[in-house]
């Protein structure tokens, strides 16, 4: 339960004990339980209506979120899954393999943090190391080489920083993949599914289409990370996460992102099959699109997509005088 789910919740243990209450009693009609439940209809929905950036943050990191393992069994038909970079080693916090969606081939890469505290271990909490971002690339020149669409699924509180990390590269790897994703001559569709943030996820970002659920988020720096450094104080999260302007509605304005993937009300962990069919629509659809286009001019629109990334307004002052 997240903290502004706590009225819900109640609500729904008041009206579930009424209900054992009543059994063979008739105390309560059917037209007053019928009531209670419209009530407690019209309070979900002003609730998750008034959410405040830092909530929709808590709701990308829920525990029972989908994760990319998650969407891979739900959408595709098939799935063989890839290994390793063949420079070091494999990496589990990368999920990558051929796969097939509605009966379309693609190449399918997920940024994957577990679901429990042994495989959160082991994915490394969804944090690459370098080996992760050169098996994602791996995979990706395998995809052009066999002409096939790149699906790259988003969910990282950010590439490792570990010492280990940096020393094989990890500032290199990532730039390596920006480069190279910058002129692979076949289509990749991004979609961001709970957390993007820092290079970690841009490592993997850079596609044709570059979608977002409602409750995802995409930022240069995690709201605690952002506070601490213009603030000096972690705990101005919830200030940090109003002024980074990290979700779809900001982003949408910026031209940062293409489009917004909806949520069942509340979060993707409310109605997971609901979230999967509008996933897996919206990468059909783009495909039906993309497919259309030659290589060359992909690579040059996706090239003008992310040169065009930026806005400032320059105002005109009056000088002192």
């Amino acid at each position: 339960m997240l903290p502004h789910e706590k009225q819900i919740l109640e609500y729904e243990k008041t009206i579930a004990q009424l209900k054992e209450q009543d059994k063979g009693k008739g105390l309560l009609s059917e037209e007053e339980i019928v009531k209670l439940e419209k009530k407690l209809d019209q309070l979900r929905k002003k609730v998750y209506s008034q959410l405040t950036p830092w909530e929709r943050v808590a709701i990308s990191r829920h525990p029972s979120r989908p994760r990319s393992i998650d969407y891979i069994r739900n959408i595709c038909e098939e799935f063989t899954e890839i290994f390793g970079d063949r420079l070091f080693r494999d990496d589990p916090a990368i999920i990558a393999g051929l796969a097939k969606i509605d009966g379309i081939k693609f190449m399918v890469i997920g940024q994957e943090k577990g679901c429990d505290t042994e495989s959160r271990l082991h994915r490394n909490f969804g944090m690459p190391h370098p080996e992760g971002y050169r098996k994602a690339m791996r995979c990706m020149r395998l995809a052009a080489k066999f002409k096939l669409p790149v699906l790259n699924l988003l969910d990282t509180p950010g590439a490792y920083p570990g010492l280990a990390a940096e020393e094989r590269g990890q500032g290199w790897a990532i730039a390596q993949n920006l480069w190279e994703m910058a002129r692979l001559p076949t289509p990749i569709i991004v979609i961001l599914i709970g957390e993007g943030c820092s290079g970690g996820a841009l490592g993997m970002g850079v596609g044709d289409v570059v979608a977002m659920l409602e409750h995802s988020y995409y930022s240069v720096i995690s709201p605690e990370g952002c506070a601490s450094i213009l603030y000096k104080d972690a705990g101005k999260n919830e200030i940090a996460a109003q002024s980074l302007k990290m979700h779809v509605e900001d982003l949408l304005q910026l031209d940062i992102v293409d489009g917004m993937i909806e949520e069942p009300l509340g979060g993707a962990h409310h109605n997971p099959k609901e979230v999967y069919s509008n996933v897996k629509k919206y990468i059909v659809d783009q495909w039906n699109i993309l497919k259309t286009v030659s290589p060359d001019v992909l690579i040059e629109q996706r090239y003008q997509k992310f040169r065009r990334i930026g806005k400032f307004v320059v105002e005109d002052k009056m000088p002192v005088v």
